[in-house]
């Protein structure tokens, strides 16, 4: 699913994004250019440095459940596009 940067995702907004991956056994992933992380990766995501504007990607790997996703879109860091 492709979705555009609203806020910058360092520090505490990041800890946030990375807590709720956390709570889902799938593999979700953030692919920026050539990078592709674990979204359960706290210095992965940091090394993204995702800034407003940015389009990314998030896909969950080896399912079709986007419950993941979907919970890491309230967090109001992205927007679908």
């Amino acid at each position: 699913m492709r979705v555009k940067v609203l806020k910058p995702v360092f520090a505490e907004a990041a800890s946030n994004l990375v807590n709720v991956a956390s709570k889902y056994p799938d593999t979700i992933v953030i692919k920026k250019e050539h990078w592709v992380i674990d979204a359960k990766s706290l210095l992965g995501l940091l090394a993204l440095s995702l800034q407003p504007g940015q389009e990314i990607e998030l896909e969950v790997r080896d399912s079709e459940n986007t419950e993941g996703i979907d919970e890491i879109l309230t967090l109001g860091l992205f927007e679908k596009l």
